[in-house]
């Protein structure tokens, strides 16, 4: 439609006949339709908005992205879209641009830009026009190249830490067992204080090792071995491995398994890696008495979950943010590398890990396996705000 044709049209309408009144109006219907096939057509989000922020146009992409039906046609779209206040967005004469984060109806990441509808004449806008765009594949792209080439980065290290620390801790190793054998010649009292020593030096260099070992194991690429396994008795094997620790602590240990959770095709001895790490941490963030922790499994058609609760010293929100970071960790003692390779693991089998927490409360962490294909995975919770003026 030409710019001004709508002036000329009212300025005529005392003028023009019923037939030309009626062609005309055929005219804008039918150029209003064509132009909103076009907008359906977009996948981008189209919302048009009056002065005042009400809707007054909006496309079904914009709709699914929201949650939203042609009720909000007429309403204010800062009260449907709590969030989106329309008041601080809309500067005149400026186009805005923001990223957000949708919860409902799917958790989504989205970028728009709200620019002013501008009069013919410049002198003023109509109202506003909103174009959303969906960033939630980009921005997952984005996270798994940093995640790559995190990997790589430490993979390049490894190669040199395995050689200039793995053969030193074997040396050591070696020289302390001819220092114990030296040592069973002394006599008892002189034996006693040096053994003690000895001792000292074999758990460090054992822990050491496992250090290493778990660094080798987190950035190690590897295939799973996948084979049919009854995880369940995966699962009990792994608490018996566990069960004099959890027994010197005074940890009870609850079991709500499913009777009729399937068998799944995973690496039975990667897994049991998996179940070791997320229980050993599970009774650690345990203090007192009165420790608990519930193992849970469930499936559907669609997945299989295998969920650990205890009711440790949680973690707190800040510390949420950077469980996956190598050597970042809440333990003295602690690689900060556990949750890493459970998580490698887990994703390796097509799965993904879940964890809520809440300090003083307790931890849930969740293994959702797919049982088909997978429909939707969630991202880690990150924002941006960009301001164009």
């Amino acid at each position: 439609m030409k710019s001004g044709f709508l002036e000329k049209l009212l300025a005529r309408l005392d003028r023009i006949d019923p037939i030309e009144a009626q062609q005309l109006l055929s005219r804008l219907i039918r150029e209003k339709g064509f132009l909103e096939q076009v907008f359906e057509a977009l996948h981008e989000g189209v919302i048009v908005l009056d002065e005042d922020g009400l809707v007054t146009f909006i496309n079904g992409a914009a709709q699914k992205f929201f949650g939203l039906d042609d009720e909000v046609i007429g309403q204010s779209l800062q009260r449907r879209v709590p969030g989106l206040d329309f008041s601080t967005l809309a500067k005149p004469g400026k186009t805005v641009s923001r990223d957000l984060e949708v919860f409902y109806p799917e958790n989504r990441y989205l970028n728009f830009y709200l620019s002013p509808i501008a009069t013919p004449k410049g002198t003023g806008s109509f109202g506003w026009v909103m174009l959303v765009r969906d960033q939630t594949a980009t921005r997952r792209e984005a996270e798994d190249t940093l995640e790559s080439e995190r990997l790589n980065a430490l993979t390049l290290l490894a190669a040199g830490v395995a050689h200039e620390i793995g053969n030193p801790l074997n040396s050591l190793d070696i020289h302390l067992q001819l220092l114990a054998r030296k040592l069973r010649k002394l006599p008892p009292g002189d034996r006693a204080p040096l053994e003690e020593h000895l001792d000292t030096a074999r758990r460090e260099i054992q822990r050491l090792d496992t250090i290493l070992r778990q660094f080798l194991e987190a950035i190690r690429p590897s295939t799973p071995h996948r084979e049919s396994t009854d995880t369940l008795a995966l699962l009990h094997e792994t608490l018996r491995l566990l069960e004099p620790e959890l027994a010197s602590r005074g940890i009870a240990v609850e079991l709500d398994l499913a009777s009729d959770f399937p068998r799944l095709e995973i690496d039975p001895s990667q897994f049991q890696q998996v179940f070791y790490n997320l229980l050993r941490n599970a009774y650690q963030a345990i203090r007192g008495k009165n420790g608990h922790i519930r193992i849970a499994t469930f499936a559907n058609d669609y997945e299989s979950r295998i969920s650990f609760i205890d009711n440790g010293s949680g973690i707190s929100p800040e510390q949420m943010g950077s469980l996956f970071e190598p050597y970042q960790t809440t333990k003295q003692s602690g690689t900060g590398l556990g949750l890493l390779i459970v998580r490698r693991v887990v994703r390796s089998h097509g799965g993904e890990i879940e964890i809520e927490s809440e300090p003083d409360v307790g931890t849930t962490i969740s293994i959702h396996l797919p049982r088909g294909p997978r429909p939707v995975r969630l991202l880690e919770d990150t924002t941006g705000i960009i301001d164009i003026d």
